[in-house]
């Protein structure tokens, strides 16, 4: 039975250690979720007028320059 579990020191079939895969797994979902909520953001900052972007000390300038950025860019 110990012998079908992998431990977690050995290398999976690729030669990548699952403590690393976990890793990479955790890096990949923490930037889709900070793509996520730049994406949600900017939609948000879209939907506001001058006067409630000025209300929030936004510049309507640059709140056009942050709305037409990729969400992929911070």
């Amino acid at each position: 039975m110990s012998s079908l579990l992998l431990n977690a020191s050995q290398s999976a079939s690729n030669g990548v250690t699952l403590p690393r895969r976990a890793g990479m797994l955790r890096q990949v979902t923490t930037a889709i979720s900070t793509y996520y909520t730049r994406r949600a953001t900017r939609r948000a900052l879209a939907r506001l007028d001058e006067y409630m972007l000025r209300d929030i000390g936004v510049d309507p300038l640059h709140a056009r320059q942050e709305v037409g950025k990729p969400f992929w860019l911070s």
